[in-house]
């Protein structure tokens, strides 16, 4: 064998040349590198389906829901508080077309009259002047009783507690009329200063909004 023969042919092939055959091996190894990287690509195709099918039954994962969320977050303007919740500008008679009646159920005298008396220099008409009739004598705990028709409850009675922010207003079914009583009661002392009721009929019947609210 010659030493020009390379190792391994067994004599079977001669160099004539200044090149040497090719090997098989080398064949061999191209192909076991390309099943590999074929095995590697088939592989990560196999996954990414497996998360498309994934997110299609699952309706498009967390992110979207939690992105939705926070899209859907509204500010909404409160309105100041007043004593007539629910009550609209237009509805709210003034002072001067309320006839308002004043009673006295405890036993402190001349107490309606000088209430009577207060509310008509605030521009309230006054009607009838009294003792409370016997189921309000003496029965009530409270500051006062404000009481009227149904028409009244958002309408009247919300005007005429901006005088007495602690009263308690109540609609009697049946009632006729457009007069709303005032049952002053044992816990009265005096009636809301002036200048702060006339802030409250005006925040009543012109409400402002205040600092936005964020709700998710």
């Amino acid at each position: 064998m010659s030493m020009l023969t390379p190792p391994g042919m067994g004599g079977q092939y001669r160099i004539t040349g200044d090149k040497y055959p090719r090997m098989r091996p080398r064949r061999r190894r191209a192909r076991l590198a390309l099943s590999v990287v074929a095995s590697v690509t088939a592989l990560g195709l196999v996954g990414w389906g497996t998360l498309q099918l994934i997110d299609v039954f699952t309706g498009g994962g967390g992110t979207a829901s939690a992105a939705g969320s926070a899209g859907d977050c509204v500010k909404h303007a409160v309105a100041s508080a007043s004593p007539a919740a629910g009550a609209t500008a237009a509805a709210l008679p003034k002072p001067a077309q309320i006839t308002v009646n004043v009673y006295n159920a405890t036993t402190r005298a001349g107490l309606a009259k000088d209430t009577a008396d207060e509310l008509k220099k605030r521009g309230f008409k006054i009607g009838d002047v009294g003792n409370a009739p016997a189921r309000f004598d003496q029965k009530i705990k409270g500051t006062a009783i404000l009481l009227g028709p149904a028409t009244a409850l958002k309408t009247s009675l919300p005007v005429l507690a901006t005088q007495l922010t602690a009263a308690d207003q109540r609609t009697e079914a049946g009632r006729k009329g457009a007069a709303v009583d005032l049952i002053i009661g044992n816990a009265f002392k005096t009636l809301t200063p002036q200048a702060t009721a006339a802030k409250a009929i005006t925040a009543l019947s012109d409400p402002q909004p205040k600092a936005s609210k964020k709700t998710c």
